[in-house]
């Protein structure tokens, strides 16, 4: 093996190698098991979150194949109607192309072409991070067969009274030109006004005072509304107001919704144009006026001199008209959420438009009985929670885009507006009769959520009765966000119930959201956010800054980003590999909280993948070329340190088997690490050396200990390999021939189940009481000063009998590990020198200091340390007594100086009583 662990060196290779034996297919033997990887858009690139999703799904996918069952991890990706449209158009308009004098047809042939072209980047980036899906059987969501399914949902649902044609309110983008959903929606807090009005009241008795952060809608306003409790309304409740600059007279109404402590108590009630007063137009049957065009334009339902005017337009000249006539209060600054398209930027307007709807609250009923009878289990439990909230006040989902890409709504109208649903124009016109009569298709397409709500099952063959529906369905598991439960996870669970009458799948794994070290959520314009791929390969500083302040519309915040990714990261970023990005994310995945990604981390598990890499090295140096015991005629005999290696590696298969069933993630990789890192390698590898180096040992123990080594290393790596699946398989492939194992590769191999006869509780606490003795001289080396390579004495009192009988047994090792010229055993009243001294239970370890140390230069030193430390105690103190900069420095600022402060002080502590001791010997 190489000195040094390349990942890149080695990742490609044997990825390639995995991919093209076809290691990810399903073996068509065991108990099946599934997961269906949550699309992602064709047009996307790799983010944090998902390095997250698809490393739990893969630890999953890769344990469960060794464990034998039957797995398919199924892969593809979604069309991404908006954002491909996007992406295809900007090509064209930069090639001086219009969209649609080019037409419709022509522009999805432009479509197809750069989905071949440029549409699998993320695909290509998932097998960077070694996702072992079964790529021979990728779906796409507008490919034939997806597309079909697509069709078929759509007609029977239409047949079935499900889904219908209405008019209601939609997040419209008035730059796109279409209705999103609410997760295309990103609403931050922005600086704005709230502007005060006062409306007369058409008897001439006075006037109601109104806030709003939009005052072009005051046009569209059919009410005003007040709380019914509210003392000073109540007479006024019924009466008429007259609109300023419309001349229409609106009534007052009363609603409980109405906050009394918020403004004036008075809303304007706009039912066309904001979601809240749309439902309270509709409990008091109020007219809804639509003062927009499709452009976000005033219409012609808008007084004459407003017409033709963009909205923010006319806000100024609404604003300027009422305070020409005497009705503007006053103005407020305001900070209010303001709704921008998550592709374009623009402000999302509540619209009203005739769309196509889905009748959820029909479908919903057997969903949430799913979850209530246990038939779909969400973990944590308390997602169950969100479910059932929104479900159980589910409104029609609008599943119509006013795009080109997508599946066209497959539907036709004649010249009187009647509707024609089908698959084909064909079918429609043999269907309903329809001969020669003129029809024309609908030009919407389905929203992207109803194509992968049908995920689970259309990527098998439904329609289709296929043998993989039979045999995969219901998937196993479902890992996917929070954010996505409403748009996603609860619409799978309702088509697949109605069209499969079963269940998507039998559990849901929630996990939390990848945040920056300081809990913040990564986004460009703060600067935070990191690329997997660039923490995988590493990347250098002016590449990084380049990457981080591209497409920055601002000077300023460009500026601002490079001079903290400057400061963040002066010398770029380090190449890690996947296995230690993989191992990190495994560490921080506590089940549904959100996950603080800290570089450090990934580096300390850089440094494991290096700890892994020399222990074999070692390993191997030790066994090859040698008898290894592997031919099992028991003619090998097994030290103490080995039967405890081998005692403890039971333990942690049961405890990882555990925490991977219970999807902590978490604590499975902290078992692994611990007993890799501190038992096998710290510990078992250098109990390990006095028995190789020692030329008088038997032989018999000799092969005993190259076994363990061997055997031990050997079922380490399957037992790691579905976390770390590169440098698992680099160094079995060395490995496996000196531990008789056969295979091609790791991932076929059985994973390792606990064998409770393989617990050994003796040699459990018989090491457990040597590692308490070594760590104790440790100890008082590191205390007193004393030279790792100096050999010491010890003396020992007030043992047990079985504390003899440890000594006795395992003195080789203690006069190696912990470097003792010789031990003593002092017989009960038999007086000590002056010593440091260090305790195992009720056994005294003693070190005499005579000789050892120089007692007056080790004060001294001591000295010198308290004194520079006090200095420095003193500084941090002082600026944390002084209230200018504990009020007026940044928190985390102040967090990080309390927090020297206290590791400061137990350094001091600590420093302090040494030099007691020292000065008592």
């Amino acid at each position: 093996m190489d000195k040094t662990f390349q990942p890149s060196e080695i990742e490609a290779s044997w990825y390639k190698h995995w991919e093209s034996e076809g290691y990810f297919a399903p073996s068509g033997e065991g108990e099946p098991y599934s997961i269906m990887i949550p699309p992602p858009n064709v047009t996307g690139s790799l983010h944090m979150g998902h390095g997250f999703q698809e490393t739990i799904m893969d630890v999953l996918i890769r344990y469960h194949r060794m464990k034998g069952d039957n797995t398919l991890w199924q892969v593809g990706t979604d069309h991404a109607g908006i954002a491909t449209q996007m992406v295809v158009e900007r090509q064209l308009e930069a090639e001086g192309i219009d969209r649609k004098k080019l037409g419709r047809e022509k522009f999805i042939e432009k479509v197809w072409d750069w989905k071949e072209q440029s549409g699998g980047t993320i695909t290509q980036q998932l097998r960077r991070m070694a996702a072992s899906t079964d790529w021979s059987r990728e779906r796409f969501t507008m490919d034939p067969g997806l597309s079909a399914a697509v069709k078929e949902v759509f007609i029977k649902l239409y047949d079935e009274g499900l889904i219908y044609r209405g008019t209601r309110l939609v997040n419209w983008d008035p730059v796109l030109h279409t209705a999103v959903s609410d997760l295309e929606v990103v609403s931050e807090e922005e600086n704005g006004f709230l502007w005060h009005f006062h409306y007369p009241l058409s008897d001439g008795s006075g006037q109601l005072t109104v806030a709003t952060t939009r005052p072009e809608t005051m046009l569209g306003d059919t009410a005003v509304a007040v709380n019914p409790a509210d003392e000073r309304y109540q007479g006024l409740i019924g009466k008429m107001i007259t609109l300023p600059l419309t001349g229409r007279e609106i009534p007052i109404i009363a609603d409980d919704y109405v906050d009394m402590e918020f403004g004036t108590g008075c809303v304007k009630i706009t039912p066309a144009h904001d979601f809240n007063d749309y439902e309270m137009g509709k409990r008091h049957n109020l007219p809804m006026i639509n003062l927009l065009t499709d452009n976000a334009e005033m219409n012609d339902n808008a007084p004459i001199p407003y017409r033709g005017m963009d909205r923010f337009a006319c806000r100024v000249q609404v604003v300027e008209d009422l305070d020409a006539l005497g009705l503007l209060g006053k103005i407020d600054d305001h900070t209010l959420k303001v709704p921008r398209g998550d592709r374009g930027g623009a402000i999302i307007e509540p619209y009203l438009t005739e769309q196509w709807y889905v009748d959820a609250k029909t479908l919903a009923k057997p969903a949430i009985k799913a979850v209530e009878n246990g038939d779909i289990e969400f973990i944590p439990k308390q997602y169950e929670n969100m479910y059932f909230s929104w479900m159980r006040d589910i409104q029609d989902w609008c599943i119509s885009r006013q795009l080109w890409w997508g599946h066209r709504i497959p539907a036709w109208y004649d010249s009187e507006g009647n509707i024609y649903v089908g698959r084909d124009e064909n079918e429609v016109r043999e269907k309903h009769q329809l001969g020669d009569l003129p029809l024309q298709q609908d030009n919407d397409v389905l929203d992207t959520w109803f194509s992968s709500s049908l995920w689970t099952f259309s990527t098998l063959g439904w329609p289709e009765n296929t043998p993989d529906l039979r045999t995969f369905h219901p998937t196993s598991v479902l890992v996917t966000g929070f954010d996505i439960i409403f748009f996603w996870v609860a619409r799978m669970i309702m088509m697949t119930l109605h069209f499969k009458q079963e269940i998507p799948f039998n559990q849901v794994y929630i996990h939390g959201l990848v945040r920056d070290s300081d809990g913040q959520k990564m986004s460009k314009s703060k600067g935070n956010v990191l690329d997997p791929i660039d923490l995988i390969d590493g990347i250098d500083l002016e590449s990084l800054v380049n990457k981080r302040t591209s497409g920055m519309m601002q000077p300023q915040m460009a500026k601002k980003i490079e001079k903290a990714t400057r400061k963040q990261f002066p010398e770029g970023i380090a190449a890690y590999g996947t296995d230690a990005l993989r191992f990190t994310y495994y560490s921080l995945a506590s089940t549904g909280r959100d996950i603080k990604f800290d570089m450090g981390r990934i580096e300390g598990y850089r440094n494991f993948c290096n700890k892994i890499w020399n222990a074999a090295r070692y390993v191997l140096m030790n066994t090859e070329e040698h008898d290894c015991g592997q031919d099992n005629n028991n003619d090998y005999q097994l030290s103490l340190a080995d039967r405890w290696i081998i005692s403890r590696l039971q333990h942690t298969e049961s405890e990882v088997a555990l925490s991977l069933e219970q999807y902590r993630f978490d604590l499975a990789s902290q078992a692994l690490y611990e007993f890799i890192w501190n038992e096998y390698c710290d510990w078992y590898l250098e109990l390990s050396k006095p028995v190789l180096w020692d030329d008088s040992a038997p032989a018999s123990l000799k092969k005993g200990t190259r076994r363990t080594l061997i055997r031990v290393l050997e079922t380490t790596l399957r037992l790691l390999h579905p976390f770390m699946p590169f440098i698992t398989e680099e160094i079995w492939q060395r490995v496996a021939p000196l531990s008789a194992k056969s295979g091609d590769t790791i991932m076929l191999q059985p994973y390792p189940e606990f064998n409770a006869e393989l617990i050994d509780a003796q040699a459990d606490a018989d090491i457990e009481w040597l590692k308490c003795v070594i760590i104790g001289v440790r100890n008082i080396r590191g205390e007193m000063n004393i030279s790792p390579a100096q050999a010491i004495p010890i003396l020992v009192k007030n043992g047990s009998e079985e504390d003899a009988r440890r000594l006795e047994d395992n003195r080789q090792f203690l006069m190696t590990l912990a470097k003792i010229d010789h031990i003593q055993w002092l017989q009960e009243g038999e007086n000590s020198p002056m010593s440091a001294t260090s305790m195992v239970g009720q056994m005294e370890i003693l070190v005499p200091m005579a000789g050892l140390i120089d007692k007056d230069a080790e004060l001294m030193r001591l000295s010198k340390e308290i004194d520079k430390l006090q200095k420095d105690l003193d500084r941090i103190e002082g600026k944390l007594n002084n209230p200018k900069f504990v009020d007026k420095a940044p928190a985390d600022v102040v967090e990080k100086e309390r927090e020297k402060q206290s590791a400061q002080q137990k350094i001091l502590i600590k420093l302090e009583q040494q030099s007691q001791q020292i000065s008592t010997l």
